[in-house]
This record gives structure tokens, C-alpha cells and sequence, in this order.
């Protein structure tokens, strides 16, 4: 059974990607379920995903796929559709689940918030599907610890799998070590020497460092959730 809240927002997403072929926004999401704060958007996605109706997609930033509608709220040619969020590339369904796995080292926790020390040690290991995994490629695994990625849909607790490199992209979410010292998840950015290291969450600042202060340790192309 769901809530009202939980129908209404449902309903609102639905129509929303039926109509425009485009997603709402979280402030869009709140403005019509009328709520004060993001936070009870992303309480109302959770409960949803719990109760099976959508389903988050960990390598597309804030995606999701609405896998079914409750009864009554059925229309006909429903078919469950991806929503793309902040990306524009063409949406994609979820991963299909394979028997194949690949035993992954869990390189201990990285903060996504306040950075925390640099991490290299095994702390153990996870079993990750070979179609996360980017053949002839090194990867590991995080994780993570905090909140200022939610809106990308990395929760506290999360696995993340990390492509192992020294080079990401524009907006890409990778392990950025700070000074030498620090490890932290953030989206980066790149402009005139500078490196930005962007959250995910209002609540958190972007910050701001010279590009010899920060290397790449990895891109992250995947997440492992468990309840």
C-alpha cells in the first residue's frame, strides 16, 4: 500500500515523462506535492523504490525507471520508462542481472561530505557484475560515508565501483585525493587551472582547488545498494 504522498508523486512523475518526455525536477517534485524541503522528495523516492514501484539506476546521475504502476492507476500502453535526470544523453533501461561476477576489493570508506583520510588498504571485497566493469580495465570498490550526494543518487552505505585512472571528464563523479591526504566523492569540474569538486546535495559547498592540488584516483561506473 502506498500513501497518498507516495501515489501523488508517482502519478506526477509518470504524467510528467508521458507528456514532455522530459523529467521534473526535485523543486518541481516538491513545489507540486507542496513540501517544504527536497529531503521529503528523497524520502517519498526511497519508500517508492522499497515498495518496488521505481527502481534507481546507480551509473545514470539521478535516473530512474518506474517498473510498475499500483492498481487502479493503470493506463493503458504503460510501459516503464527511464527517467535521464541531469543527463542528456538517450535514456537507457536498467542493467540486466547476470549470473558472471567479479570479486572486488572494498579499498575501506570514502567520505562524500567532509573529505576523510586517504584510503589504501583491503578492507574486503564485493562481488560485482561483469557488465559494470569496463573490459581490461582496473577497478575497485568504496563505501561511502555521508550525504552530499544523494542527488546523485549515492546514498550513505552505498558501494560504489570505481574505474581505476588518473583522467575523468567534465562532470564526471570520481575519487578526487586532496593534497596528498584526503579522499572524497564529488562530481568534477575543470576551468582556467582550477579544479572544482561539486556536490550533490545544497546543503554542501562546491570547493575550490588549484589543479596540482587534486589528482584522480578513479571515475565511479557503478553501485551496489543492499536493504
Amino acid at each position: 500500500m502506498l500513501t497518498r504522498k507516495q501515489r501523488d508523486l508517482l502519478e506526477f512523475i509518470h504524467t510528467r515523462v508521458q507528456r514532455d518526455g522530459v523529467p521534473p525536477s526535485f523543486d518541481e517534485m516538491k513545489e507540486a506535492l507542496d513540501l517544504r524541503s527536497k529531503s521529503g522528495i528523497h524520502r517519498l523516492i526511497t519508500a517508492l523504490e522499497e515498495r518496488g514501484f521505481i527502481r534507481r539506476l546507480a551509473h545514470r546521475a539521478r535516473a530512474i525507471e518506474i517498473v510498475k504502476m499500483p492498481e487502479g492507476m493503470d493506463r493503458p500502453g504503460f510501459a516503464p520508462r527511464v527517467i535521464a535526470g541531469d543527463r542528456t544523453d538517450p535514456p537507457r533501461g536498467a542493467m540486466p542481472v547476470e549470473a558472471a561476477a567479479t570479486e572486488l576489493p572494498v579499498m575501506g570508506r570514502i567520505a562524500a561530505g567532509t573529505p576523510i583520510e586517504a584510503i589504501s588498504e583491503v578492507a574486503s571485497h564485493v562481488a560485482v557484475p561483469h557488465q559494470m566493469l569496463r573490459s581490461g580495465r582496473s577497478h575497485y570498490a568504496l563505501e561511502v560515508r555521508g550525504d552530499s550526494m544523494i542527488e546523485a543518487g549515492i546514498n550513505d552505505g552505498d558501494i560504489v565501483v570505481i574505474e581505476e585512472g588518473a583522467t575523468a571528464d567534465n562532470g564526471d563523479i570520481v575519487v578526487a585525493l586532496v593534497e596528498g591526504q584526503e579522499a572524497t566523492l564529488k562530481r568534477l569540474r575543470r576551468k582556467s587551472g582550477m579544479i572544482a569538486l561539486e556536490a550533490a546535495n545544497p546543503a554542501y559547498e562546491t570547493r575550490v582547488f588549484r589543479d596540482d592540488q587534486v589528482a584522480v584516483q578513479g571515475k565511479l561506473v557503478g553501485l551496489i545498494r543492499t536493504y
